[in-house]
Order: structure tokens, then C-alpha cells, then sequence
């Protein structure tokens, strides 16, 4: 039989959404969201295009899935993102009832651990660390990047 694929599999998803957020000179952070071994939705950052402090990579998704499901609960849904969910998404991804979260790169400062997984809807299974090296170097170019200019 075969297996379905892993974490590494989906999260190396949400790394292709975060390279098109950096080319587009956007805090490169992206995300799918899986729904029975099925990417049904993606996003990445696009906070400058649109102009809009909310257009995170993970709110992008969540809506994009909802759409696709017909529905505003997330609860057979698996999201990965290449960062640790900020405060403002995590609370998102509570109201949508997601099942599972899966994250690259812990995010010390801005990430919603910060403040407690109270954040999260209790049933929320969180995953963190995945392909952590390859998420967190892709933030961290994308900074020396605007420190230099």
C-alpha cells in the first residue's frame, strides 16, 4: 500500500508559496492546506501588494480553503505554514475549527506561543519545527536582503 505524503512533503509546498512571496519582495512566509492527502488551498504573504496588514499567508489560505469547502470550519484540515502562526492568525485558525497546524519556523517574537496555545481551539493539534532550517534561511535572506538596500 502506499502512504500518503508526510509533513515534509506538504510543508516543501508551503516553501514554493513563501519563494513567490519573497520574489514579489513580500515577508516570504507561505501555506496549503491539506484536506484528505489533498492541497486544497495555498497563500503566501501579500501584505504590500494588497496593502493590507491582514493579508497574511495564513489568512489567505484559510479563506481560500473555506471557499473550496464550502464552509467556514477547517476541521478535517491540516495547514502548513513555513512560520509559526503570528497572534492575529492564530486566532483565525481558532474560529475555523482547524484540525492540525504544521510550522517551518518557530518565530520567538511575533509567533502566537508568545502569548499561549489558549490561543488555538483546544482540539488544534500543533506540529512545530518542520524543515526548520530551510523556512527560517529563507527569512533570514529575505532580511539581510533589506538590510542591505
Amino acid at each position: 500500500m502506499i502512504e500518503p505524503p508526510g509533513d515534509e512533503h506538504y510543508m516543501r509546498h508551503a516553501l514554493r508559496e513563501a519563494e513567490q512571496a519573497f520574489s514579489a519582495d513580500e515577508v516570504p512566509i507561505g501555506a496549503v492546506i491539506v484536506s484528505r492527502d489533498r492541497i486544497i488551498a495555498r497563500g503566501h504573504n501579500l501584505v504590500e501588494r494588497l496593502n493590507d496588514v491582514t493579508a497574511h499567508a495564513e489568512m489567505q489560505s484559510i479563506t481560500a480553503a473555506a471557499e473550496f469547502i464550502g464552509g467556514k470550519y477547517l476541521t478535517d484540515c491540516t495547514l502548513y505554514v513555513t512560520v509559526e502562526p503570528c497572534v492575529m492568525c492564530a486566532g483565525a485558525l481558532n474560529w475555523s475549527h482547524i484540525s492540525r497546524i504544521v510550522f517551518g519556523a518557530f518565530d520567538e517574537k511575533g509567533g502566537y506561543r508568545r502569548i499561549g496555545n489558549t490561543l488555538l481551539h483546544p482540539k488544534t493539534q500543533v506540529t512545530g519545527g518542520i524543515l526548520e532550517a530551510e523556512c527560517a534561511d529563507l527569512m533570514k535572506a529575505f532580511f539581510k536582503k533589506k538590510r542591505s538596500l
